[in-house]
């Protein structure tokens, strides 16, 4: 049975917590990929973070988010095994891997790489996972011995209608403003200097 009040919470900290710093990256020329940590016991949150290739091309909105985690002081951390990783988009092959190092053994993610294909024209996701690893879409394991991945709107769709319907009419606002964000970034991001833009 799917948790409901899970998918509020990850909807509570996309909204609240990751698109404030999300369009601030974007007014930079960042793209608009976020993450953010949770401890699994109170569903708090450890950090936010948001795409920061502006200052260097590996910095996706997941790795950033590694990446500050490890400045924090160690006693602020929570261990991996006792967090949920959260991506506003699901993650390319270099976050897959960050999150794999780093001991998570799950992620959640709102929208899937087609959607970054074909509602953010971000294609590089799915162009590198069939160049590089010669993989089709979709082509990584989403439950293996590492981790288990959930897509949030597969979770949706599980759920019985009422509640479906609400959340979907949630995801549907997120989604409306992700898309002013990618608006946003697509007229700007040719004055940018992040290779993959």
């Amino acid at each position: 049975m799917t948790d409901i009040s899970l998918i509020d919470r990850l909807l509570d900290v996309i909204e609240h917590d990751i698109v404030p710093k999300t369009a601030e990256g974007v007014a930079h020329g960042n793209k608009l990929f976020g993450a953010a940590i949770l401890r699994k016991a109170d569903r708090s949150l450890v950090l936010a973070e948001t795409n920061n290739e502006i200052e260097n091309p590996l910095w996706h909105g997941e790795v950033h988010c590694l990446k500050r985690f490890y400045e924090m002081p160690k006693a602020e951390r929570v261990d991996t095994k006792d967090a949920l990783f959260l991506a506003t988009h699901e993650p390319c092959s270099l976050c897959l891997s960050a999150i794999t190092w780093t001991g998570f053994d799950n992620f959640y993610y709102l929208f899937s790489h087609e959607d970054s294909r074909d509602s953010f024209a971000i294609p590089h996701d799915l162009k590198i996972l069939k160049e590089v690893f010669t993989l089709d879409p979709g082509g990584y394991n989403a439950e293996n011995a590492y981790w288990k991945s959930f897509s949030i709107r597969r979770l949706v769709r599980a759920l019985p209608e009422v509640e479906r319907s609400r959340l979907e009419a949630r995801i549907g606002r997120i989604s409306a403003r992700y898309d002013e964000l990618s608006g946003a970034y697509q007229a700007s991001k040719d004055e940018n200097n992040i290779p993959l833009n």
